[in-house]
């Protein structure tokens, strides 16, 4: 896709000669007063010349809170209560001189709004913020204007069934900064809200309602249509940014993003700190290589954002992208390398978070520009310099490859029809409604072909079987074009853990809801090579698990210190993963112990269920190519074990009894269950103060799965003492 010349000198800063053809890219703003149709930039002439930008992040989006609670009014005091100092022209005037196009200014407006008149906005503290857009626009940027942290608002458990109440404070507030910035020509955008999403709920990040983006998708139509309407030179070609659910980079909630149509001047809003365990997951101990898999997976998202949307015409800003600092900055560099390089190459422009925190400091060390000083952090600095060096590079042209590769398809009628009616899905209905009837199709059917999907709703992803429904693998579609989706017989053989031969099944499943029309096997298209897949599935016999509690205990080897996870799956009722992830010790071991449910238990959930024979260990990711599976046992248990324990005082919160988090008197499976149940879905499984404390048996870090590890060590007789001391 791009030149494999690689020749970025990433330890020096951006040559004088970049920065002059960077500002070349600029657009003088002009006078609304001479505006003309001349003078009118299109939304893809305004992308272009935004290319990077700089967000004033934890600033002006900063809102007080009392013991948790945002409090419900607040003064300009807000604007520095996250720590961070009062904007100043000199530190916009240090934006713009490194070479940046853009600045995003972050405001939250709730804490500043009068709720009893019309959601006014206080005159003291609108006036701040045009002060602030000013000092940008002013100075010939690019400048996005949103709404931020909205807590309680667009940010609220109850998202799915609050338009009503949002309504009047989100248009409220759209029609005062439409008319206050009325005059202000296509160097300012709009962008509808940030991260809109059902704060508080298990759900938060990950799987919206229907009725939630339904609230997100009609709330951005208000904002546009009060933009539209409003009484300024550049009410039509204003251009205005609309988030989907989270503003998410994830192709399922993408396309729940419903963009008018019709309308020239919009723009998907995307945020995307990519890929997750290099940019921002303190959980993974190594951060110091982006490795093939991690450039993979980047590539990977960026090409669904290019599918969801460029492909339809409508224009993308990624209004947020940052790796955080594990004093890594070579492979911060390399990371910066590749987003911009594909970006570029894409036509969009990215929007740099930064929230002024320096240093290594876990998942959210988002800074570049010391405020107080105002330069640029050490590491940090040379990770700009490698985005702007690669905006210089000739050798990638904007926006050249804007569009994915056009693939010629088979008609769906011609192929061989295996669900020709229609089939309605929804994954509310799982684990029975979420996926349509098993379909006989064996690899001697596919083969060389493609399974072709026509459907409406949500993306359906499709899982092949073999005979005993022991073996099981899903895979995404390679091409989606005019509601049918396509996936790859190679894709899948890729995917496959055995021999094709064994697929005997078929069908369709949703993590939403979906009307599925047709499914047929058609002839293959020209896809190239099949993605690189970098799980290692490993086949587990049950066969001969007793009908009494035990543990399944499995033993992976690699280099000491490399960070591994995965899951163990099985099939029962439906696909079920049980996750793990942590780092290989000094002896280059990892272990994971899962719990084998007796027969009869009324809960299985947290263990594998009786009558369960086979299973899967996976490993998704090991930062050692070589990290496998060295081993797997099944150990018996007894109701109640007879070793030490470590007990303390008897008050609330303290440790009645080590590893008793079900605070029964007797240290079980029961305890390391609940603690995995816990950790899995919070709001549903729940611990007492007393519990916790008697949970945390590794350390007083809180309670976490290795509490659970070490309770099924100490069942299985592998360690004598339980508790923090042992």
């Amino acid at each position: 896709m791009f030149s494999e010349n690689k020749s970025i000198k990433r330890i020096v800063s951006i040559s004088t000669s970049a920065l002059c053809l960077l500002a070349s890219l600029r657009i003088a703003p002009v006078s609304p007063e001479t505006t003309n149709a001349a003078d009118i930039m299109t939304a893809w002439e305004i992308t272009e010349n935004m290319q990077l930008g700089w967000n004033l992040g934890n600033s002006l989006d900063s809102y007080m809170s009392s013991k948790g609670v945002p409090l419900e009014s607040y003064g300009l005091e807000s604007e520095t209560c996250w720590g961070n100092p009062k904007t100043t022209q000199a530190m916009i005037d240090a934006v713009k001189a490194k070479g940046f196009n853009t600045i995003r200014v972050p405001v939250t407006w709730f804490q500043h709004v009068d709720k009893s008149n019309g959601f006014k906005i206080d005159e003291a503290y609108l006036a701040r913020v045009k002060e602030v857009v000013d000092m940008c626009y002013n100075s010939g940027l690019y400048v996005i204007l949103n709404m931020h942290h909205e807590e309680g608002w667009q940010n609220s458990p109850t998202l799915g069934e609050d338009y009503d109440r949002l309504k009047p404070f989100v248009g409220g507030v759209w029609t005062q900064l439409a008319e206050t910035f009325a005059d202000y020509d296509q160097h300012l955008i709009f962008e509808s809200m940030n991260e809109p999403r059902a704060t508080k709920t298990d759900h938060e990040w990950w799987g919206p309602t229907q009725a939630e983006c339904d609230t997100i998708n009609k709330l951005n139509a208000d904002v546009v249509e009060i933009v539209r309407k409003s009484d300024s030179p550049y009410a039509e070609t204003r251009l205005v940014m609309l988030p989907s659910y989270c503003a998410s980079s994830d192709t399922t909630m993408m396309m729940k993003n419903v963009i008018p149509e019709g309308d020239d001047y919009v723009a998907a809003s995307v945020h995307a700190y990519s890929p997750y365990n290099f940019t921002m997951n303190a959980e993974v101990k190594d951060h110091s290589t982006f490795t093939t898999a991690y450039e993979n997976e980047l590539k990977t998202i960026l090409d669904g954002v290019r599918k969801t949307f460029l492909d339809k015409d409508i224009p993308v800003v990624i209004g947020e992208f940052s790796a955080s600092n594990y004093d890594n900055t070579e492979a911060r560099c390399d990371w910066a390398e590749t987003y911009l390089e594909v970006t570029k190459a894409y036509g969009i422009p990215c929007v740099l978070w930064d929230n002024n925190v320096a240093g290594n400091n876990g998942g959210e060390a988002h800074g570049y520009l010391n405020r107080t000083s105002l330069t640029w952090y050490e590491g940090s600095e040379t990770v700009v310099d490698t985005m702007l060096e690669v905006l210089a590079d000739d050798s990638i042209v904007w926006g050249s490859e804007r569009k994915s590769p056009v693939i010629e398809h088979e008609d769906i009628t011609t192929g061989v029809q295996l669900i020709d009616k229609a089939v309605e899905i929804d994954a509310a209905l799982s684990p029975d409604g979420n996926c349509t009837p098993g379909l006989n199709a064996t690899w001697k059917m596919l083969e060389g072909g493609d399974v072709a999907i026509k459907y409406t709703g949500d993306q359906p992803v499709i899982a092949v079987v073999d005979g005993a429904w022991d073996n099981w693998t899903e895979i995404k579609p390679y091409d989606d074009k005019d509601g049918i989706a396509y996936y790859s017989a190679e894709h899948i053989k890729s995917a496959w853990a055995g021999e094709p031969s064994e697929i005997e099944h078929l069908f369709a499943r949703t993590n939403g809801k979906t009307a599925i029309e047709a499914i047929a096997i058609i002839g293959g298209a020209d896809v190239g090579d099949p993605p690189e897949d970098t799980a290692k599935i490993f086949k587990l016999d049950l066969s001969k698990r007793s009908e009494s509690e035990q543990v399944l205990n499995l033993v992976f080897t690699g280099k000491a210190g490399s960070t591994i996870n995965g899951c163990v799956g099985y099939m029962g009722a439906e696909w079920t993963n049980i996750e793990y992830s942590g780092v290989i010790d000094d002896n280059g071991e990892f272990v994971v112990m899962v719990p084998l449910c007796a027969k009869g238990a009324a809960d299985t959930e947290g263990g594998i269920p009786a009558g369960i024979t086979s299973a899967e260990a996976q490993i998704w990711w090991c930062d050692d190519e070589n990290g496998t599976l060295e081993s797997y046992n099944i150990y018996g248990l007894g109701d109640v074990v007879e070793t030490t324990t470590t007990t303390v005082t008897t008050s609330a919160g303290q440790p009645t009894l080590s590893g008793d988090s079900n605070c029964d008197k007797v240290v079980n499976l029961a305890d390391a269950v609940l603690i995995m149940q816990v950790k899995a879905n919070p709001s549903k499984y729940e611990i007492t103060a007393e519990g916790e404390a008697n949970a945390d048996v590794v350390g007083n870090d809180g309670v976490t799965n290795l509490d659970a590890l070490e309770i099924q060590k100490y069942l299985l007789g592998l360690v004598t003492v339980l508790g923090p001391e042992a």
